[in-house]
């Protein structure tokens, strides 16, 4: 009888799942220089009470507007930039997709993402909303990656001891910090990654060693 290797999989969203565009195309349509967007929308001053949950998704979208009136010269200007960013949708890679539903075949499935409080609606919209058993969406629980406490919860979640979880993630302090705790962590970089990672679980091939 073959051993398992883990009994649940914990799995990034942004970076792994899906990916999204870049928003230099809305930046330039408005005038702006590539990157004004991003540089104010996601800073640390701006995100992390969004991804911790201290503000809703909506009031930060509203807040990154006021931020761009000024360099927009206008408050209408500012919150079309925003709309057009809010519109945006992230590409689903549907190959990471069908091995996390492979992989729930024989474990329990949870996404772990810093993520706003718009995350559970986007997973319903991208069908994406049964892929796992549980989401656990930081803006929910109120702290982040690479917080130990977000993976020792995730562990929970998925009623599973630490050092029988695998975690997959983009980002190396995230990973880092899943090795740490005790779960065995894979950086992400590509398919294969994800395929060697994943192949001791579903009896394939072996491929990229993880740590």
């Amino acid at each position: 009888m073959t051993v398992r290797p883990y009994d649940a999989v914990l799995c990034d969203i942004d970076g792994v799942l899906r990916h999204w565009p870049a928003a230099d195309d809305i930046d330039t349509s408005h005038g702006l220089p590539a990157g004004t967007l991003a540089k104010v929308a996601f800073a640390p001053s701006r995100l992390h009470p969004a991804i911790t949950g201290a503000i809703t998704d909506e009031h930060w979208r509203s807040l990154v507007a006021t931020d761009l009136a000024e360099v927009c010269g206008s408050t209408e200007r500012a919150h079309a930039v925003v709309d057009d960013w809010s519109g945006l949708v992230p590409v689903v890679d549907h190959e990471v997709a069908s091995l996390l539903r492979q992989a729930r075949s024989v474990a329990t499935v949870a996404l772990v993402s810093n993520a706003t409080t718009r995350l559970e609606r986007d997973l319903v919209q991208q069908g994406l909303d049964d892929l796992a058993d549980t989401v656990v969406n930081t803006s929910r629980v109120g702290h982040i990656k690479p917080d130990p406490r977000v993976y020792f919860l995730a562990a929970e979640r998925v009623g599973t001891p630490v050092h029988r979880c695998l975690f997959i993630d983009d980002t190396t302090a995230n990973v880092t910090a899943a090795h740490e705790v005790g779960m065995t962590a894979l950086r992400y970089q590509k398919i294969d990654d994800l395929r060697g990672a994943l192949a001791p679980l579903l009896g394939t091939a072996s491929g990229t060693q993880h740590t």
